[in-house]
């Protein structure tokens, strides 16, 4: 629990605002709860992990990318880290990614677990959506999630809960829309493009296609409104 500051005795008062002048919100105004979230060794053992190098950081994260595994759904949750292990092994094996590209994934009973090495309180940049992995973070729902199929509350609660702590450090509303640039011309936009896309976005937002399925794409705005309200906002 953080502690209260005392003011030295020296210090001068804040300058009184203009009339009619409001004060600006400072982003810790909307914070949120930091969700749990299972660590890496939790799924992650000695005979699994590979070399990798050091994590990439960027200053803040100003956006999410929800994704589905594209993975069986009826997996019983004790199953979720053997899943997790089984998409790091092809993601740094046949693929040869240097780690796994999601920061977050979720399972059908709502458990987070960390994914991409460097720490969940951090910026860290993953490799989860062509183009916009930089002040990103993403967060894949373990499961196929086309039209029709059942999407479990537990796991749109999880991720709410989570774009709520994790945009609440930037201070970003998740109804928002927030300026991305493209980095890549594989995304939907042109390298160096300003894109304007929505905070708590899907996969499809940056990159042509159906991720994060079209069951889970429809939650979005549900779950864009809980993670305001987890913040605090009206």
């Amino acid at each position: 629990m953080d502690r209260a500051l005392t003011a030295p005795a020296h210090a001068q008062a804040p300058a009184p605002l203009p009339a009619g002048a409001v004060a600006p919100r400072s982003a810790a105004a909307h914070g949120a709860p930091r969700p749990r979230i299972l660590p890496r060794e939790v799924w992650l053992d000695a005979t699994a992990r590979r070399v990798q190098p050091p994590p990439r950081y960027d200053d803040k994260v100003v956006a999410v990318f929800v994704h589905h595994t594209d993975s069986p759904n009826g997996y019983a949750c004790a199953d979720a880290p053997q899943i997790i292990r089984h998409l790091y092994a092809g993601q740094t094996g046949a693929r040869q990614w240097d780690d796994i590209g999601y920061n977050f994934l979720v399972d059908r009973c709502g458990t987070l677990y960390e994914g991409r090495a460097g720490g969940v309180d951090r910026a860290v940049t993953g490799a989860h959506t062509q183009g916009f992995n930089h002040r990103t973070a993403g967060i894949a729902a373990i499961g196929t999630f086309t039209a029709g199929t059942p999407v479990p509350q537990a796991m749109t609660d999880a991720i709410a809960a989570l774009a709520a702590w994790k945009l609440g450090l930037a201070g970003v509303d998740p109804r928002a829309s927030v300026p991305l640039v493209s980095s890549n011309r594989l995304s939907r936009y042109r390298p160096g493009t300003t894109a304007l896309l929505p905070a708590v976005a899907g996969h499809t937002d940056g990159f042509p296609t159906n991720c994060p399925g079209a069951a889970l794409t429809v939650r979005l705005p549900a779950i864009r409104d809980a993670a305001a309200r987890i913040q605090g906002r009206t």
